[in-house]
This record gives structure tokens, C-alpha cells and sequence, in this order.
């Protein structure tokens, strides 16, 4: 049986304002706070979780709160996020809510087999509200957005690289991932390659931006620090570790982030990969009534919590 990856599991971004990030995406895009809690390698820097109602792997956008200058765009990083919606009224609504919100959107069409709009946060994050009429939303009563227009989960994310082989072949003999479409290059864009993993569909999708005419990216506020699979537990993780040793890749080997356990490693073209379990989850320390209205930390900072909460900024 082939192994297979389950879609995505989370993509963690970075921001340099973590009070205005926390206002941004709880009221402006109503996803719920379901983790505040510390960059486990840095815990001077927050990391902020925002989901579903039910903390739902594939519905986590994170971000890592670092004081740095604004991400410079280009190739070798994740070019766009994409957020789904239940249908092309709800996104009607999200055009509306946006613009409302004095934040710019594209047009609504269809891009690369979805219908689409674009738009970026206040950092310039990159996002793509796709709709995804497979699948429904998992609403969280508290929040300030009607519960039929929230936001379902992550997918498609976009890779921004100047070569496609050395990627392809990453993501399709190594990851197990299907080539699926292939858009031409357009006026203003490179060739784009869609790829599936597991049961396909937008949370499951891959999409590869090929335009070697663009500068390498320089990391920053605004841009992307890496994206992560599914995969069910730490079992298949392990299969994953085997199969990426056995191609000679690099990787961290079996890291324990006690919400989930990981895998991390690079493609080709230099963009972090990580492999996440689905399980235990961010109801492991906390009831899933309260997530993220306390500072979590992991079992193995607990001893830290006066020095970690001494040295983090106020959220609000």
C-alpha cells in the first residue's frame, strides 16, 4: 500500500506585530484563537494558532511573532496561501466583508480550477479565499463573523520556485504526490503545476508557480516559514522518517511538539517541509471550550513559565 499524505496539515507564517496579527485574523477573518502559546526554539517569540471551532488539523494558519524588516517576495518560498469557503455567495460575502474592512481583493474567477479571490493582510501575507463546496465549515459561536461564512481550513498553498524538476521530483517520488494540471505561463506569471496528495481536492492540492525571471526571496514579516502535511500518527510518521532517510534527504528525524509530533526537511528549492500528525491535538493540555484564551506551554517548558511569560509583549 502506497503511503500517502492526508493534505495539509498547518502553514506557519511570520508576523512582526503579534497584537495587530491577533485583531486581524480573529476579527477581520473570525478564525479562532485555538493556541497561544511560545516558538518552542525561540520562546521569546510568540506563536499564535488560529482554526476552526474545533481545532481541526488543516484548518491551522499559525504565525511566528519575530521583529524583523518585511518579507522581500520572489522565489523559493510559499507565494500564497489559500483559505477555503463553502460556496461562491459565501465568497461574494467575503468580497463585501473585506472591502468593508478596508482591505483590497481581486476580482472573483476562476484560478487554476477554483474559483478564487485574492487578497493580503496588513503585513502583506498573500492569501486566496477558494471555494471548496465539498466540505463545510466547523463555526465557533464567539467569534464575530455569522457561522455559515467562516473560514473552513487551509488549501491550496502555493510554491514560488524558478525550476520545476528538482521540486517535481521531490514531491512525486519522494511525497507520493500526483501531477494533476498545468497552466501555462501568463503576462504577468510563470507556468503553474498542480499536484494532489491523498483524496485530492483544494485542502489536499499543492500548487507549483514556476517564473525563474523572479529574484530570490528574502524572509521577513509578511512571508511564509514553512508548510506542513498530514499524516495520521506518529507510526506513519515513522514510515515517513524511513522514506525520506532512504532517499539521503536531510532532515530533523522524529521532533516531539507535544500537539503533534514532526517531521522536518527541505525541498530542492529550499522551502521548509514538515510532516504533522493529526494527533494528540491542541485539546491536550486545555479543555477544547477554553483553547487559546491562556498561555500553553508544552510539558517540557512548564518549569520556564515565569521567565517565558516575563519576557513576552502584552496581545492586547
Amino acid at each position: 500500500m502506497t503511503l500517502e499524505l492526508g493534505g495539509i496539515h498547518h502553514l506557519t507564517a511570520v508576523t512582526a506585530d503579534a497584537p495587530r496579527n491577533l485583531k486581524f485574523y480573529t476579527e477581520t477573518l473570525g478564525m479562532r484563537l485555538i493556541k497561544k502559546t511560545v516558538n518552542q526554539d525561540d520562546t521569546s517569540a510568540y506563536h499564535l494558532f488560529y482554526g476552526d471551532g474545533v481545532a481541526s488539523p488543516g484548518a491551522d494558519l499559525t504565525f511566528f511573532d519575530f521583529p524583523t524588516m518585511r518579507e522581500q517576495r520572489g522565489n523559493h518560498t510559499v507565494g500564497r496561501t489559500g483559505l477555503r469557503v463553502d460556496s461562491e455567495e459565501t465568497l461574494q460575502w467575503w468580497k463585501e466583508h473585506l472591502e468593508a474592512s478596508k482591505v483590497s481583493t481581486s476580482g472573483i474567477k476562476e484560478r487554476f480550477g477554483h474559483v478564487s479571490m485574492d487578497f493580503e493582510d496588513f503585513e502583506g501575507q498573500r492569501f486566496r479565499l477558494v471555494v471548496d463546496g465539498a466540505n463545510k465549515v466547523i463555526p465557533w459561536a464567539k467569534l464575530p463573523l455569522p457561522a455559515d461564512k467562516q473560514i473552513i481550513g487551509l488549501g491550496p498553498i502555493t510554491l514560488s520556485v524558478p525550476k520545476l524538476e528538482p521540486t517535481d521530483a521531490m514531491l512525486t517520488r519522494v511525497m507520493n504526490m500526483r501531477q494533476v494540471r498545468h497552466y501555462p505561463a501568463r503576462e504577468r506569471g510563470g507556468e503553474t503545476f498542480v499536484y494532489e496528495m491523498g483524496p485530492g481536492g483544494p485542502s489536499a492540492e499543492l500548487h507549483v508557480s514556476v517564473d525563474p525571471s523572479l529574484p530570490n526571496a528574502r524572509p521577513g514579516a509578511g512571508g511564509v516559514h514553512h508548510v506542513a502535511f498530514r499524516t495520521p500518527d506518529e507510526n506513519s510518521l515513522r514510515e515517513w522518517i524511513e522514506r525520506v532517510n532512504s532517499f539521503g534527504i536531510r532532515s530533523s528525524g522524529e521532533v516531539e511538539r507535544f500537539y503533534f509530533t514532526s517531521l522536518y526537511f527541505r525541498e530542492p528549492n529550499g522551502i521548509l517541509f514538515e510532516i504533522a500528525t493529526d494527533v494528540p491535538g491542541f485539546a491536550a493540555d486545555e479543555p477544547m471550550e477554553t483553547l487559546g484564551e491562556k498561555l500553553s506551554l508544552p510539558p517540557f517548558l512548564e518549569s520556564q513559565r515565569a521567565q517565558i511569560e516575563a519576557g513576552l509583549k502584552p496581545l492586547v
